[in-house]
């Protein structure tokens, strides 16, 4: 089950998808894993998925290190901030926090999706 679990949320990742959340779901309904372990699987599993991509992507010139490099920056102050957030609250916060973010995330993309149905009809 786990390969199983790693490999789906390998190939959301490659499509740009966002994996982890694929991951942290598998781990904790389909496993029994607590929410904070299976986030720190994911921060691991992210690591080499990401050096796959950046090697890729490098190879293509579709990088634009002048964006990516602030972005990484602030990105991994921010982790590290959410991270230490993450260990001092409340697993049962930490999955409503979870699931409310994925919900937004569900919202934005329906909308999106039907934003886009709706261009394309009037055009």
């Amino acid at each position: 089950m786990v390969i199983i679990i790693g490999i789906i949320s390998g190939i959301v990742t490659s499509l740009g998808l966002g994996g982890g959340a694929v991951l942290i779901i598998g781990l904790t309904l389909l496993l029994g894993i607590e929410q904070r372990i299976a986030q720190s699987v994911n921060l691991i599993f992210f690591i080499p998925t990401a050096i796959t991509a950046i090697i890729l992507n490098s190879k293509r010139k579709i990088i634009k290190w002048k964006t990516a490099i602030p972005v990484i920056i602030a990105s991994g102050i921010s982790a590290g901030i959410g991270a230490n957030f993450a260990t001092q609250i409340e697993t049962t916060t930490l999955k409503k926090l979870f699931g409310g973010f994925l919900g937004i995330i569900a919202i934005y993309e329906i909308y999106t999706l039907i934003k886009n149905k709706k261009s394309k009809n009037i055009s």
